[in-house]
Formats: structure tokens, sequence, C-alpha cells
């Protein structure tokens, strides 16, 4: 794929989410439209570094393609960091940022067949946020696409009346948020036990993970124990 060309975006509205993640909506006014694929990234070119491999910081795009020329962000201050230092410290309504995308793979098949599984930790419920929204804006014909969310605390969850409000709208769309650190009406502990549960069939299924690192890790390994062919799992990273 034929890297995308440095643009660039303007800020134009920044809201404080969760106490520690921030949704920035970026303009790109060169632009009359901004194409993409739900699930792919952006790259950003930050001031945070001389060496520009050290300034590159990518996000995957939380909106889906609605014909404008904005895309939103949502971004979790990452202790130390230097990029959402940068983001959340200096970057304000009017700011403007080099960025390149969006790019990546990390995408539903233009055919849904199966079953879909996506199964998320944190701010990796960004990219589905995007594919769930496209999917009932278009009314796509799906199976069933089971969205699992973990999180801490009730406090920590992203989206969570629109992903309600979206599943009671779309037929075949499942949200199954889940706390690790906090007893509430839903499902308590982690992503694991919910997919595992509803794969006790073992249906023809596809699996897209995005989030932590140790979370996609061990997802993968219990996926594959269930039964399931590798190239059934589809994995973006965090950290």
């Amino acid at each position: 794929m034929a890297l995308q060309p440095w643009r660039k975006g303007k800020v134009i509205k920044i809201e404080d989410y969760t106490h520690n993640t921030r949704r920035f909506w970026i303009e790109v006014p060169e632009l009359d439209r901004f194409d993409f694929v739900p699930g792919q990234f952006v790259t950003l070119d930050l001031p945070i570094h001389e060496k520009a491999n050290k300034r590159w910081r990518s996000y995957s795009i939380s909106s889906w393609p609605d014909g404008s020329n904005v895309f939103e962000l949502l971004i979790v201050q990452a202790q130390g960091g230097l990029g959402t230092t940068y983001l959340f410290s200096e970057v304000a309504v009017g700011t403007e940022l080099t960025f390149r995308g969006a790019q990546g793979v990390f995408t539903l098949p233009a055919t849904i067949e199966n079953d879909i599984f996506l199964i998320c930790t944190g701010t990796g419920i960004a990219p589905f946020r995007s594919m769930v929204q496209y999917l009932y804006l278009h009314q796509q014909p799906i199976k069933n696409i089971h969205l699992i969310f973990g999180c801490r605390k009730k406090e920590d969850l992203l989206y969570y009346d629109e992903l309600k409000e979206l599943e009671q709208k779309m037929p075949g769309f499942h949200y199954h948020p889940t706390l690790s650190r906090e007893h509430w009406e839903g499902h308590f502990g982690y992503v694991h036990t919910i997919y595992e549960d509803l794969c006790r069939e073992k249906q023809p299924a596809q699996f897209f993970l995005c989030g932590w690192k140790h979370m996609v890790d061990e997802a993968k390994k219990r996926i594959l124990e269930i039964g399931y062919d590798n190239k059934a799992i589809h994995l973006e990273l965090y950290g």
C-alpha cells in the first residue's frame, strides 16, 4: 500500500471525555472530503523530537466516513509519554497538526459472511466504533457482530450510551461491556470469558483484537485453543 502524503489538519474541537481520555476533531482544509476505511489510522508528526521517526504517533480514527473533511481521534494520556503530553498540554482549538493517512489494513471484509468478534480494551474501541457505525449507516448485511469491550470501572466506559442505543437499532449487533474492578449491572471480569462462552459451538467467525499487548496476546492464545485458525485472527496493538 502506497504511503499517503503528509497533510495539514486543524483542530476544530476538543472534548475531555474520561479522567484520562480526550476527543479531538480534526479538519483537513485542503480536502473537500477525507475518505478512509473504518479501522484505519493516521500518523501525527508532533514537534517532540529532532528525529522524524521519534516524533510520529499513530492513532486509529474513531469516527466513520461521512462525506466531510473532519475526523475524530480518541486519545488516552500515557503517563510520561511525550506524544500525549504534547497533545494534552499544548494542543488547543485552532492548532495545526501535520499528519499522514489514512492507512492500515485492520478493516472488515467487504462482504461479511460469518460472525464477527470485535474484542478491545481502553481506546482500542476507537476503530470498532468506526466500523459498527459505518455498517449501520450503510445498512450493510451482517450476521452477528459482537463488540466486547473491557475496562476497569464504569467511569472508563467509552461511547457507552451511543453503543447501547446502536444495539437497540441495529439487528445482529451485540454490545458486551465488561468491568474488571467494579461490580455493576453488566458483565464483571475480563473480555476472555465472554467470547469463549459465545464461541462454545465454534461457529465460523472472524476475530479482530485491538488494545494493549497483554490482552491481545492472551486473546489470540485462547482463540487458537478453542480451535480457530490463525487466519481468522486480526490484530492491532497499542503500546
